[in-house]
């Protein structure tokens, strides 16, 4: 069970979350800070900011959040259908369904060989940056980021497209502690978006 103070900042995060596109971890930091608690006994958990993030949703955005979340969805599939090869999942925000228009896409490709992602975008000449995560093992991954543009939200989208060892897939698919994936494959995408229309 939350503490009243743990929910407080969980509440905070959630602002943060979905008004500035943050990602969870230093929404809650920040959180923390601007109420005053530094201790991280007092930082709450993500499924509890999450339920924030949902409850904010649906509160302050449900009349633009859904047909946003429907956008970076879409670009998500385009993407997963370009490097349908290196086994790309949905990941963060827009598979949970708790995104809007300001956060990004994050995909994970599972590869045999972890510089093919980066050799196939070179060979579709497409513009990347290249920056680096912990990866399921504790060690860093490489993440290739991309502008995307969406006709849809009328502006560009980043995808970050997070490269791990083909060997992570088993484990990526087991359900949280609330029996949820925490991914999906380009079929898992194309039924949220069937379900959508």
């Amino acid at each position: 069970m939350a503490s009243a103070l743990g929910t407080e900042i969980a509440a905070a995060a959630a602002r943060l979350v979905v008004e500035e596109g943050m990602e969870y971890g230093p929404a809650k930091r920040r959180a923390a800070r601007l109420l005053g608690r530094m201790r991280r006994a007092d930082l709450p958990g993500n499924d509890e900011v999450e339920d924030e993030v949902r409850a904010y949703l649906a509160l302050f955005c449900a009349d633009t959040q859904p047909a946003e979340l429907v956008a970076l969805r879409e670009v998500a599939a385009e993407w997963m259908a370009r490097l349908a090869d290196f086994r790309p999942h949905l990941t963060g925000a827009v598979w949970r369904g708790t995104a809007t228009r300001l956060n990004s896409v994050h995909l994970q490709l599972y590869c045999d060989d972890p510089k093919a992602a980066e050799i196939a975008l070179i060979d579709r000449r497409i513009a990347y940056e290249v920056g680096s995560l912990p990866g399921p093992r504790g060690d860093p991954v490489d993440v290739l980021s991309v502008a995307s543009p969406s006709h849809a939200l009328g502006e560009t989208v980043t995808v970050h497209l997070s490269v791990l060892d083909h060997d992570d897939l088993r484990g990526a698919l087991k359900p949280d502690g609330r029996g949820r994936s925490q991914r999906g494959d380009l079929a898992a995408v194309r039924a949220l978006l069937a379900g959508a229309a």
